[in-house]
């Protein structure tokens, strides 16, 4: 069973969205985690957009990358840059590390339309990321 950590700035929106992608595409392969540099719980725009796609992450929980320090993870997938740029050193000598900045939609201002269209073009853009992962990058890996 491979260990995936998905990681982002506050793991409330993206690292969320693209954790429920990838337990779904990963179809039980796999041991999907999700964390922050920060924790800001999770965004009721990004559980709204997933549920609309049959995905439920209500469940998930905001948490910091250091609650994962004695997890052997075989792929960390950044999914903002600036979880890239600033994340703390995680030893995972092993690891496939990728990385893929995914526009945040939880800054967007705007009427609730607006924010909606953002919040599907964010989720389809993670979807397709992840699909192609399992898919391609996870399947090579077994």
């Amino acid at each position: 069973m491979k260990n995936i950590l998905v990681l982002c700035t506050g793991n409330s929106c993206r690292s969320q969205m693209a954790h429920g992608y990838l337990a779904k595409f990963s179809e039980g392969k796999a041991n999907i985690y999700s964390a922050g540099i920060e924790t800001h719980g999770l965004n009721p725009g990004a559980v709204s957009i997933m549920k609309e796609d049959g995905v439920d992450i209500s469940n998930h929980t905001s948490n910091h990358v250091d609650e994962y320090q004695n997890i052997d993870w075989d792929f960390i997938l950044t999914v903002c840059d600036h979880a890239y740029e600033n994340c703390p050193f995680i030893p995972a000598p092993n690891a496939k590390r990728l990385h893929q900045n995914f526009f945040d939609p939880s800054k967007v201002v705007g009427t609730e339309a607006e924010k909606h269209i953002v919040f599907l073009k964010a989720r389809e853009e993670i979807k397709s990321y992840c699909k192609e992962f399992a898919k391609g990058t996870l399947a090579e890996s077994y």
